[in-house]
């Protein structure tokens, strides 16, 4: 039987940057579907989930922080950011809204592509994560085939990502990791921004911890990074 080739929604009002784009994505052995405006990336993305999508910030009509709050509201594809702004203020609304990464323009295309493979890859793994299949922590319970998560009893919705983070450091109680480390072995980058882990931490820490300002699970190492303490 004949694979079908996984399918990106590539948004970008860039023609230029959208055919460079496509082109290296179609080397890979990608499909890809080019729309150049926010309101049809909303229907598209609705309309016939692709397995990934590629989003600029900078769109006619609606934005790419409104496209990506509207799209992981429904449905939580994968979504890789493009921007063209320095302001880290922006970047860390995207990741807000569920975004599994982001690169800043200028980009390597083949960098992008790198990316895109990596954040399929573990969307793809999924459930497949070797180890204990339910981790507990006081109150906190993780059920790593069914991807739940109870603190007292009550459901805890967290993104895809959030949930990998929270399940790598459950399994690692009380061993401090660098941000380099949390990047690589959740992410699957080598290299990269580490904000994205801070943000996903913080993100962690506001639906799990009563307190999240004084965390009692996911604790800041000083100068090195974070550990988890059952």
């Amino acid at each position: 039987m004949r694979r079908v080739p996984p399918r990106i929604l590539l948004v970008d009002d860039d023609r230029t940057v959208a055919e460079v784009v496509t082109r290296y994505l179609e080397r890979e052995g990608f499909a890809v579907e080019w729309v150049a405006d926010g309101r049809t990336a909303i229907d598209r993305a609705l309309e016939d989930p692709p397995e990934l999508i590629v989003l600029d910030l900078m769109l006619p009509k609606v934005d790419g922080l409104e496209v990506c709050r509207r799209i992981r509201a429904l449905n939580p594809v994968p979504v890789i950011m493009l921007t063209a702004r320095s302001d880290e203020a922006d970047r860390v609304i995207g990741l807000d809204l569920g975004a599994d990464d982001y690169l800043t323009k200028p980009f390597s295309p083949r960098e992008l592509v790198s990316r895109v493979k990596a954040v399929l890859r573990r969307s793809a793994a999924g459930t497949a994560v070797a180890g204990e299949n339910v981790l507990h922590a006081g109150c906190l319970e993780v059920d790593v085939s069914a991807r739940t998560t109870r603190r007292a009893g009550e459901l805890i919705a967290l993104t895809a990502r959030e949930f990998e983070l929270l399940v790598h450091l459950m399994r690692h109680p009380q061993r401090a990791f660098r941000r380099e480390e949390l990047l690589e072995r959740v992410w699957g980058y080598t290299v990269g921004d580490t904000s994205t882990v801070t943000v996903h931490v913080r993100r962690l820490r506001e639906k799990l911890e009563l307190d999240a300002a004084d965390p009692h699970w996911i604790v800041t190492v000083w100068g090195v990074g974070y550990r988890f303490e059952p």
